[in-house]
């Protein structure tokens, strides 16, 4: 029995499908999510297909070492920012072998808010080889850190769609 809600199990498999077809590879860059949307995909038969690999990049220091995050960018608009979720899905395509990526960066919560960026706040970038980018701020609000990191992964998951469509 899967850990994930029928909606995102039905957004993983298209994300896969669609990617198999096409014979192109997601990879994924994750802070706040933990590694949920590489499971969410991988929950889905026939995933290797198409998941060429994640990336767990909780700390600033692995946004920088794993993604290439700029110190710059992490000090004049901080980890939870456009800018920082842009370049760790930038930074995921150059990394990996996949063609498309996505890259997630929030507060999840309880606690981590700052004054601007409130419990919820998530930036999340797709970004796909052909120089194609998407990204969405979403503020879920204080609805707990379960919920803010499911709904996370739902967006994800749309996102991925979006640009593999």
């Amino acid at each position: 029995m899967s850990q994930f809600p029928t909606e995102i199990l039905t957004l993983a498999t298209k994300v896969i499908e669609l990617n198999a077809s096409r014979q192109t590879r997601v990879a994924t860059a994750e802070s706040c999510t933990g590694g949920l949307i590489a499971a969410a995909l991988t929950e889905i038969a026939g995933s290797s297909a198409a998941v060429d690999r994640g990336f767990i990049t909780y700390s600033n220091d692995a946004k920088m070492e794993m993604l290439g995050v700029t110190a710059g960018t992490l000090q004049q608009f901080g980890a939870v920012s456009r800018e920082t979720a842009l370049q760790m899905a930038r930074g995921a395509l150059i990394r990996s072998n996949a063609h498309l990526s996505v890259a997630v960066t929030g507060i999840a919560g309880p606690g981590g808010a700052t004054p601007g960026k409130p419990v919820g706040l998530v930036h999340l970038c797709a970004a796909h080889s052909d120089g194609r980018l998407i990204h969405r701020e979403m503020q879920y609000g204080d609805i707990g850190r379960t919920d803010v990191r499911l709904a996370t992964v739902t967006t994800a998951l749309q996102l991925l769609a979006e640009l593999s469509a």
